[in-house]
């Protein structure tokens, strides 16, 4: 018999009973955010449930991990509580357990509704890591700028290259984007560019969050990484491409990346995306004895893009991709991160790269459909064509423009979703 919760949920929703993400909130009434679950239309305010005594399993009873701001705390006690708490909460929540579906002072205080709540960053972030582990996005970009004939470094193949980000500017949703300023390309003799960015774009991506970690000279074995992995977010890695471009050389993205990085609100934990999981892509050649993996897996997370264009009432949909693209897995970031002794810690994220598939039609097509290209040099192939978004057009985009991702795995009658990571972009401040 399928888990079903007193909670009304909507067959659409991206909440049932059977996810269960975790997030931050803030209310009108409160100044420290708390800590909860997201079940339909309510977030389940984890303090509560805490202060009540119903986390009586043997890692959490008297536990004050859920009567803290941030889940770091809760993050660094590894998958074990992860699973009281998972299989307490489904149990608190389901039609026939009466704890809290029958305590109407406990139901008042402790279900919030979504409407009522202001969501925050729900981990502190310690450090952000952004890798680029999509193979068709690797051959897309390498084709742009160097052409062809081998888009696709040797050393891509071996190893999952990523760069190290900044967590100051990692924001939650709904948070808008302030356009960078920064250098570009000179033309001909002229000095730099120097300006607002002139080809601001999105990234589809995802992100791990990262659980207990590994002391500074230790290693994780990619067959342990899942039990490092709490969960997965959706993330925006706004791009200034042209920014990015004069400073890469020699040393990668700096100024192009910095200034603002979006990731949904709620973290959908690896044991509610298990019954998604799939098969990853075959690795030619195979990888590095520290990289192979006895099982190697993906999740079939369905993604999607939207951008409504400053002015305008609708959006389009510009993109449909999916997690199962990745050429490197979740697991095979975090322990190749690892690898040199590098200590990971609670709350780090680690971001996929762009998520894209495989090109439907000829790049430079004007007719293409939403494809499964994660960005918008992909999908205007560096601005040589425009995109078509409700009578107007893009290339990059424009200030008032907002962006609108969608995540969601689709079960059997039910749904494991993230919600939304949306931001809008802005003018550069004076």
């Amino acid at each position: 018999m399928a888990l079903k919760s007193f909670i009304h949920v909507h067959p659409d929703s991206h909440f049932p009973i059977q996810n269960l993400p975790y997030g931050a909130f803030k209310t009108h009434s409160t100044t420290l955010p708390r800590l909860g679950v997201a079940i339909g239309d309510y977030v389940l305010d984890l303090s509560e449930i805490a202060k009540s005594g119903l986390f009586n399993s043997p890692l959490l009873a008297g536990s004050d991990c859920f009567l803290q701001p941030t889940l770091n705390k809760f993050l660094a006690m590894g998958r074990p509580a992860w699973k009281e708490a998972r299989d307490t909460l489904q149990k608190l929540l389901s039609s026939t357990e009466p704890a809290l579906r029958d305590n109407m002072e406990l139901r008042q205080k402790a279900l919030v509704p979504m409407s009522e709540v202001e969501m925050v960053l729900p981990m502190e972030i310690g450090d952000y890591t952004d890798f680029f582990s999509s193979m068709h996005h690797a051959k897309n970009c390498g084709t742009i700028f160097v052409g062809p004939k081998n888009p696709i470094a040797p050393n891509w193949f071996r190893l999952p290259i990523a760069y190290h980000g900044r967590a100051s500017s990692v924001v939650i949703s709904g948070t808008d984007i302030i356009r960078p300023r920064g250098q570009g390309h000179p033309t001909g003799n002229s000095t730099p560019y120097f300006g607002p960015s002139l080809k601001l774009d999105f990234e589809l991506e995802m992100a791990t969050v990262v659980g207990p970690g590994n002391e500074l000279g230790k290693t994780i074995d990619v067959n342990e990484a899942a039990d490092h992995i709490f969960g997965v977010v959706l993330m925006n890695d706004w791009s200034a491409r042209d920014i990015q471009a004069w400073e890469y050389v020699p040393l990668g993205p700096f100024l192009g990346k910095s200034f603002g990085t979006t990731i949904s609100p709620w973290i959908v934990t690896l044991d509610a995306l298990q019954p998604f999981a799939c098969d990853a892509p075959k690795q030619d050649p195979p990888p590095l004895p520290y990289l192979a993996e006895k099982t190697s897996k993906n999740y079939d997370i369905a993604l999607e893009v939207q951008i409504k264009p400053s002015g305008q009432k609708d959006s389009s949909v510009v993109t449909r991709s999916n997690l199962k693209n990745l050429y490197w897995t979740l697991t095979q970031q975090l322990a190749h991160h690892t690898i040199n002794g590098c200590n990971l810690r609670p709350g780090d994220l680690l971001g996929t790269g762009t998520i894209s598939g495989p090109l439907k039609v000829q790049p430079l097509c004007f007719e293409q459909e939403p494809d499964s290209l994660g960005c918008l040099l992909e999908l205007t192939w560096n601005g040589q064509k425009a995109l078509s978004l409700n009578g107007t057009t893009r290339k990059f985009l424009e200030d008032g423009d907002e962006v609108i991702f969608t995540g969601c795995c689709k079960g059997d009658g039910y749904n494991v979703g993230f919600g939304t990571c949306a931001g809008k972009v802005v003018p550069p401040r004076d």
